[in-house]
């Protein structure tokens, strides 16, 4: 056995990313969606692994000849599905040299720069979002990088369970006391999930109704909600504020659900995995509109939407201490001075991993490379490519907005057909063909949802390397699938 020595971690270095800016390079000529059937990637690898080791190149090789060809291309200019998940050159050189160092960041102790880089990014954070006071980290609260928006929500509810039982819950656990999670069906499924690991259940799950036209949560329904409750003998624990919703970006109104989350004492948690980072644009500070007041918790992810690699969730509490009181144990074997002098941030106290990797310095470098200026110029124009796409959608009769577009994101439908050999034809499965015909001519990729139980698709702007000429192109290949549509179903376009 041999370890890669510097030298040909060098040579092979340079190979890996010249592979890699090879492949930004060819990725507008790729079909964005794979043509592949289930297991057939597998059927390309060898049954068992080497008995011997194999040089760089053969993995490289394999690179282009197993892995691209199964690839959703997230990064592919004309993929507007779900949301961005943005890459950028200065992340993924950060991201090698995270790699590279190969610290644990459980503790101040086992890496001091890998923890105080990620509390200064998390207060740079602060300020260019213009996020509260309070969550810097010389005030009462502070901020961590989790991997996910799902995790900041699990240990957001592990927090206001702490307060709720005054630090009983972890001795005594959830099941001698009825608690109740507020959510709507718009809110991202990680808040369900996160109540089944808890041990809350499925059964503290309340559904708070939407309005019908902005999908946003009904203040009114909550209020009712949060009083039966109380009534019951059940504990209001934790409500979700959304800015920026997975299906239609809808905007919670974080104000007026604050406000009953003040008077009741529930937790209020802001997800803004998606919208949040748009906030570094002055003109869309009123995004945040209620956070500075009534917030406990709050997320965005520059991993969406601000060029930053996969993962990257950044997450501030108000007050640090439930947080870290509910979730702090210390075993002999990480006892240290630092940590016990109490000057110091353990990170391990702020997630549910022990271990954790340096991700503030991808953060960092993307910060330093684009500056504030550069990523609300990335911002703004993922905007101005949804807005785009909304003037063309409303200039063809063939199609209808489904709800409000918002920020990079907009959702449409073909109208139904009320004339011709199709009419009375199902909108919801049109809808499906439509977007089954675009993602299969390998150009574009779309993802669709549903609202008010119809079918749409929707358009998610925002890629890194994506232009003008290829929402444009984009937009040829969906009208060009509706007249195809339209034509084998007997009605022409008119």
């Amino acid at each position: 056995m041999t370890h890669m020595s510097p030298e040909e971690f060098r040579r092979y270095g340079h190979q890996a990313v010249d592979w890699i800016a090879d492949y930004w390079l060819r990725l507008e000529s790729l079909p964005v969606a794979p043509d592949v059937l289930p297991g057939q990637i597998r059927q390309k690898l060898p049954d068992h692994a080497p008995e011997h080791g194999e040089p760089f190149e053969a993995l490289l090789a394999d690179m282009d000849d197993v892995i691209v060809p199964g690839l959703l291309h997230w990064q592919h200019p004309r993929f507007f599905g779900y949301f961005p998940a943005n890459t950028s050159g200065p992340a993924v050189l950060a991201d090698l040299l995270s790699a590279g160092l190969g610290v644990q960041g459980m503790s101040w102790a086992t890496s001091p720069a890998c923890t105080e880089l990620e509390q200064h990014m998390l207060d740079w954070l602060v300020e260019i979002l213009e996020l509260p006071g309070r969550f810097r980290f010389d005030g009462p609260g502070g901020g961590v990088i989790q991997d996910t928006a799902s995790s900041a929500v699990l240990v957001a509810i592990v927090a206001a369970l702490y307060r709720a039982s005054n630090g009983r819950v972890r001795q005594d656990g959830v099941e001698s006391h009825q608690y109740a999670l507020y959510v709507t069906r718009e809110a991202h499924s990680a808040a369900i999930k996160a109540a089944i690991i808890t041990g809350l259940g499925e059964q503290a799950v309340r559904y708070v109704k939407t309005d019908p036209a902005t999908m946003a949560l009904d203040v009114a329904h909550l209020d009712a909600l949060v009083k039966a409750d109380l009534a019951a003998n059940i504990t209001p624990l934790f409500t979700i504020a959304t800015i920026g919703t997975t299906s239609t970006a809808a905007l919670d109104p974080v104000a007026d659900i604050g406000r009953i989350c003040r008077e009741h004492g529930i937790w209020l948690h802001v997800d803004a995995a998606y919208a949040g980072v748009a906030a570094v644009c002055p003109e869309l500070r009123w995004l945040h509109d209620g956070v500075a007041e009534y917030a406990d918790s709050y997320c965005t992810n520059p991993h969406k939407w601000l060029l930053t690699t996969f993962d990257c969730d950044a997450f501030w509490v108000a007050d640090r201490r439930w947080l870290t009181d509910a979730l702090t144990i210390l075993p002999e074997f990480l006892r240290n001075t630092p940590s016990e002098s109490g000057m110091v941030t353990d990170y391990r106290n702020w997630q549910v991993p022990l271990g954790r990797r340096f991700r503030a310095l991808k953060l960092w470098a993307v910060l330093r490379w684009y500056g504030v200026d550069g990523l609300r110029h990335h911002i703004r124009h993922g905007i101005g490519l949804a807005e785009q796409f909304a003037q063309w959608i409303r200039a063809d009769d063939r199609f209808e907005i489904s709800a409000p577009p918002r920020l990079s994101l907009v959702c449409f439908r073909l109208r139904p057909i009320h004339d011709g050999p199709i009419h009375g034809a199902d909108p919801n499965s049109m809808n499906r063909d439509l977007l089954a015909r675009v993602n299969a001519s390998g150009t574009t990729f779309l993802t669709h949802t549903k609202i008010r139980d119809e079918v749409v698709l929707r358009i998610a702007t925002g890629g890194t390397f994506t232009e003008c000429r290829h929402a444009q192109q984009s937009w040829q290949v969906i009208q060009q699938s509706a007249t195809a549509l339209h034509a084998e179903n007997g009605r022409p376009r008119s």
